[in-house]
């Protein structure tokens, strides 16, 4: 519920601070004294693209504050929580508009964007003016009030998950269809690369310990002629045997050098030691340098053979094997495709099987729905001085989607014998209004928390039918909040609540004010409502007349 409206220069409001109640709520006035600048500012601080020129003249800038009552479950938290704000039961937007043109706005002290403030005001207020019946007339929303009505928002929900599974399995197909195309395309390639890898099964690390080999080989010759080298020198003819013999000399003198000769002993034992493991380990080399010479054509053979398969698919030697199961994994799914592709046919075959049924369901449930709401508008349009008129809730197939396969089309006929047809190339503008209340009223019962605002939804009608016009208003506003502009004397007498819009001018400055009337104050603008600028008594006693108590 709209609580409180404070506006700062803007238009021809100085200061204006509004406190609003629950129920109906009036505002009168004559004529361009500035009652849609009151719905300007609102628009305005709610994030509606409006009018650009609302700072008042000679104002550095424009301001608005709104302050909304927020009950559990209200849906404006979901969109509070959505965009990070905190939230309670008391919301406050405030949105500021310099003399340059750039607007700032703020909910709860936090500021945000315009995106923001249009979806918190989808929860908040609901807006039927004097050009503003699209509601009513675009077909695009049709189906919505309708689902709306028939409280279908759960199989509604149910049509949607239903259609994204019908979507997403179609994706996965057409996507395997793709991979499988590309696939076949490449299946001989595939085979005899696969093929051509399998047969020579490379290994990591593989072609360094090759090329390492291989080197070894090539310089095995020279190399072995060195080997014979250190061999004689380390063994029995050269070192090993000096050593012997130097050995054999100190032990002899051991005992005459009275423990001097000890540590030098101990030193050549451990000589002796490192010597014998530096033969053994010329002796393994001088083995390794022992090969048949058809080793070293076979070891350069498979070395070519890794090297050329590695530039021939553009990758490392190492890596090959890697490569080959990349090949083998598209090899096995191309082998497998056709019960792949069974499967995902058969998945996108049972999601929309599933979104018929569900679908089906939906058109049945909306049939019966438009039979109540057919029915229900035309017991509201009955009071509304239409009962010759005919209300006409259309129903035809159209295209699968998330919100099913129904087109919803509100039709009306206004005279007996005239053909049924849209409801803005039958119904002239009051009668386009009076449908729209009827609308209003049946699908009141379903909407929660919202602030409905109604711009002189009463023009082109009088009398008795203005004051069923206001009768519906109230009812509207039974147990929520209406805020209603209107030049109707009826519809006025019917509010809870009453404010009249006026004009003053002051300095030479025109500034519009809005003054709250008590219940004399009310009997004097219904009458100047009924009798002009001239209030005489008889429009007062009139005035009372229409006045609840």
């Amino acid at each position: 519920m709209l609580r409180s409206l404070d506006i700062r220069d803007m238009l021809i409001i100085d200061r204006l601070d509004l406190s609003f109640q629950p129920g109906l709520n009036v505002l009168t006035g004559e004529t361009g004294a500035g009652k849609s600048i009151l719905l300007d500012s609102l628009g305005f601080v709610l994030g509606w693209r409006g009018r650009a020129d609302l700072v008042r003249s000679g104002a550095e800038q424009g301001e608005v504050a709104a302050v909304f009552d927020l009950p559990a479950g209200h849906g404006a938290h979901a969109v509070l929580e959505e965009a990070g704000l905190p939230a309670g039961d008391e919301l406050i937007l405030r949105r500021v508009n310099t003399a340059s043109g750039r607007k700032t706005a703020w909910v709860n002290d936090r500021r945000v964007s315009g995106e923001v403030l249009r979806a918190l005001s989808d929860t908040l207020v609901e807006l039927h003016g004097q050009q503003d019946d699209r509601g009513l007339l675009d077909p695009r929303r049709h189906r919505d009030m309708l689902d709306d009505f028939g409280g279908l928002g759960e199989a509604r929900a149910e049509v949607a998950k239903l259609w994204r599974a019908v979507s997403s399995a179609g994706k996965a197909l057409s996507k395997a269809e793709g991979d499988l195309a590309e696939l076949q395309a490449e299946e001989d390639f595939l085979r005899h690369a696969v093929g051509e890898l399998d047969a020579l099964d490379p290994q990591p690390g593989e072609e360094e310990t090759l090329d390492a080999r291989r080197r070894l080989m090539q310089g095995a010759e020279r190399m072995r002629t060195d080997v014979a080298r250190i061999l004689e020198v380390l063994g029995s003819q050269g070192a090993d045997g000096a050593m012997s013999d130097a050995m054999r000399w100190l032990d002899s003198l051991t005992d005459k050098a009275e423990g001097a000769l000890e540590a030098p002993m101990t030193a050549l034992e451990r000589a002796m030691v490192d010597l014998g493991e530096a033969q053994a380990g010329v002796e393994s080399f001088a083995d390794q340098l022992s090969f048949n010479p058809a080793e070293l054509d076979e070891t350069e053979e498979r070395l070519f053979a890794l090297r050329g398969l590695a530039r021939k698919h553009g990758v490392l030697p190492d890596d090959l094997g890697d490569f080959a199961e990349t090949l083998r994994t598209r090899l096995a799914a191309l082998d497998r495709s056709e019960a792949h592709m069974g499967e995902l046919r058969g998945a996108l075959d049972a999601a929309r099987a599933a979104y018929d049924r569900a679908a089906e369901a939906l058109s049945t449930a909306r049939k019966e729905a438009a039979h109540r709401l057919d029915a229900r508008i035309m017991q509201e349009l009955a009071p509304l001085k239409m009962e010759r008129a005919v209300f006409e809730t259309q129903i035809t197939e159209d295209s699968p989607g998330p919100t099913g396969r129904d087109a919803v089309v509100f039709a009306a006929r206004t005279n007996p014998g005239a053909p049924i047809g849209a409801l803005n190339k039958i119904a002239s503008g009051g009668e386009l209004s009076r449908f729209l209340l009827a609308m209003k009223v049946c699908l009141s019962e379903r909407a929660t928390g919202l602030t409905m605002i109604f711009d002189e939804i009463d023009r082109g009608v009088g009398g008795a039918t203005a004051d069923a016009v206001g009768r519906r208003l109230s009812t509207l506003a039974d147990g929520g909040q209406v805020l209603v502009v209107t030049h109707s004397p009826q519809v006025a007498a019917l509010g809870a609540h009453h404010w009249r819009v006026e004009k003053q001018v002051e300095n030479e400055i025109t500034l519009s004010r809005v003054v709250p009337l008590d219940a004399q104050a009310r009997v004097d603008e219904v009458a100047r409502m009924l009798s002009g600028d001239t209030i005489t008594e008889e429009a007062r006693a009139a005035a009372r007349a229409l006045l609840p108590n």
